[in-house]
């Protein structure tokens, strides 16, 4: 895949054979002849139609053991032992979903649907609340689907959501990073469903989102800004219009949705590629404006989510300026690109409710899948369905991958520094792994000499909320108090005085050159984005040839310019000069020793084992 994303930043492009629109067509009809048998074999037995409904499936996938989805035929007056058997099964799914679960009623465990009837189906959501209360959660039924029977009695199908916040968490929480062209109505979006308040057409949904007097002025970002989305456990919707703080937002949802707003103007590319790495989003949101197309740096950051495999879904602004031929003409030209070869992705186009439900769950199950809604700020049309979308999206970590990440040592990166008065210096950034109390003694760097400096962690914010414990891959703001806040930098790392950190200032990587005009070669500058760290690097040799042209694949070594950094074997690697620009993975590091780092002197920890 790698190798062909260049296509998405400088190549053609070219319309796959075959489309993805068969694909899921294909899927959601009749039983594919390999593994359906079973589903064709219940189609014919019990006389089941599709009911007229193009995306219903006469049978599910099988059902996992692993996972947050259970299948579930009936829940009838069961035992007392079988209903502690059921809470049990239940709080496992929970811990699978970080929180989240989703009950299918009326389907059997290898996915045959064989639905319920009105009584039934009554019976088994009395006794899934009741589930649910045992163990301190709450359920939404997200949807019913009527299943066609010879018989007269109608039988139905019924999805459940059921959520609880884990005991050690205030809210579930995931980012997504809000990507697209110029003008194509990122922000006001983001104001409109963080504000609660529809558009005027003018702009005036994306004011509160501005951080500087110029961004209002132009009405273009130029920073990265943060906005917050709430859910409560019934799938309502909490926001500023019916809170009047950030806190009131956090006390009152369940789960949260971060916004980080991205600049969609060309020369604020490298702000936009820094909250791609730095932010570690779990899922992006491409903004296309109905009445442009795929214009500006659209096919741009497309690409960069594509080459930092972070998930993506569309989001099509602006109809209510357009005919109905011309977002169709929009919409048909995504998925265009969408199936080439470069992306090798399954379009699901989501018209209603049903849709995004399906896409929720089907989006975090394959990465193939790229949901695509056509919505408007000013009227409000599809709204809804982005909302509903939201709520359902599952996180990409399970409970396993978190409690593994929080087991290591504390490492948090440094993404962002300020002086707050009356609280001294605060930095902004994310916890990579373990936990961060409030109170505890770390060391930051490295400095411009390659040194680690001791500091003590006064206060922590999530959200604009107090928070005392951090957990792994939370993003967070930590007061230093009167720590100096010239020895700090972005790109630098908190970690646990008993870390040993790798600093280095030559690295090898391996690399895909995506584009460039000419010949990439040796003593070539270049500015190379790994996590949080944003540095000019020199390429000091190209392993096995003297030169790269677009599309080919290297070993490279590079130096960075000015001071050494903390990178990780196995980084992800994103390198940009000009026109020029690369993707690939650290794969060695010319560590610097202790003695050439200083870190005992500095620090006074002769004891440690740096």
């Amino acid at each position: 895949m790698d190798s062909r994303v260049s296509e998405l930043f400088g190549g053609c492009c070219r319309p796959a054979g075959g489309g993805a629109g068969g694909a899921l067509r294909g899927r959601g009809g009749a039983a594919p002849g390999g593994g359906g048998g079973g589903g064709s074999k219940a189609k014919k037995k019990n006389g089941r139609s599709r009911g007229g409904k193009a995306n219903n499936p006469p049978y599910l996938p099988p059902e996992a053991e692993d996972g947050n989805i259970e299948y579930k035929l009936k829940l009838v007056n069961p035992s007392q032992y079988r209903f502690e058997h059921l809470v049990t099964q239940m709080k496992w799914r929970l811990q699978e979903g970080r929180g989240e679960a989703v009950y299918q009623i009326g389907v059997e465990d290898n996915g045959l649907l064989v639905g319920l009837s009105e009584e039934e189906m009554r019976a088994s959501l009395k006794t899934l609340r009741r589930m649910a209360e045992k163990v301190g959660a709450d359920i939404t039924v997200l949807r019913e689907r009527e299943v066609d029977y010879d018989s007269d009695v109608p039988r139905k199908i019924t999805e459940v959501l059921v959520r609880k916040v884990p005991d050690n968490q205030q809210f579930l929480d995931l980012r997504v990073a809000v990507l697209g062209n110029v003008d194509s109505g990122k922000s006001t979006l983001l104001g409109v469903l963080t504000q609660g308040e529809l558009d005027n057409g003018r702009g005036r949904a994306r004011l509160n989102l501005f951080r500087h007097l110029h961004e209002i002025q132009s009405g273009r970002t130029s920073s990265i800004s943060f906005e917050i989305l709430g859910f409560n456990s019934k799938g309502e919707v909490v926001n500023y219009s019916d809170s009047r703080t950030a806190e009131e937002i956090c006390e009152s949802s369940s789960k949260m949705i971060t916004f980080i707003d991205l600049a969609g103007h060309h020369k604020y590319l490298k702000t936009t590629i820094f909250g791609l790495t730095s932010y570690c989003p779990d899922f992006a949101m491409l903004v296309v404006s109905a009445n442009t197309g795929i214009a500006g740096t659209t096919r741009e950051h497309l690409g960069l989510a594509m080459a930092l495999k972070v998930p993506f879904f569309i989001v099509i602004s602006k109809v209510d300026l357009c005919s109905k031929a011309t977002v169709e003409r929009t919409v048909k030209q995504l998925e265009r690109i969408l199936k080439q070869p470069g992306c090798n992705k399954l379009p699901l186009l989501v018209n209603s409710d049903d849709d995004a439900v399906t896409a929720a769950q089907q989006f975090a199950q394959s990465p193939n899948i790229t949901p695509i809604f056509t919505l408007s700020s000013v009227s409000g049309e599809n709204l809804d369905l982005l909302k509903v979308f939201l709520n359902i999206l599952p996180p990409l970590t399970n409970s396993k991958e978190q409690e593994e990440l929080m087991q290591q040592l504390t490492e948090f990166q440094v993404d962002e520094i300020y002086t707050v008065p009356e609280v001294g210096t605060v930095v902004g950034g994310t916890l990579s792994s373990g936990i961060c109390r409030e109170g505890e003694n770390l060391v930051v760097g490295p400095t411009d000499d390659g040194k680690f400096l001791r500091l003590k962690v006064c206060s922590i914010q999530r959200n604009r909320s107090a928070c005392r414990v951090l957990r792994a891959g939370q993003a967070a703001t930590l007061a230093l108090g009167p720590f100096d806040r010239s020895l700090l930098r972005k790109g630098m790392v908190m970690v646990s005085p008993e870390m040993n950190p790798t600093i280095c200032s030559v690295f090898e990587a391996e690399i895909v050159l995506l584009f460039h005009a000419t010949t990439f070669r040796k003593g070539f500058q270049v500015t190379v984005h790994v996590g949080n760290v944003r540095q000019t690097a020199i390429v000091e040799k190209i392993h096995g040839k003297d030169k790269l042209r677009t599309g080919e694949k290297a070993v490279v070594c590079f130096r960075f310019i000015k001071h050494p950094e903390y990178l990780k074997i196995g980084a992800k690697l994103l390198f940009r000069e000009g026109v020029t620009k690369g993707i690939g993975h650290v794969t060695d590091l010319q560590a610097i020793t202790t003695k050439e780092n200083g870190l005992e002197e500095s620090l006074g920890l002769g004891q440690l084992s740096f």
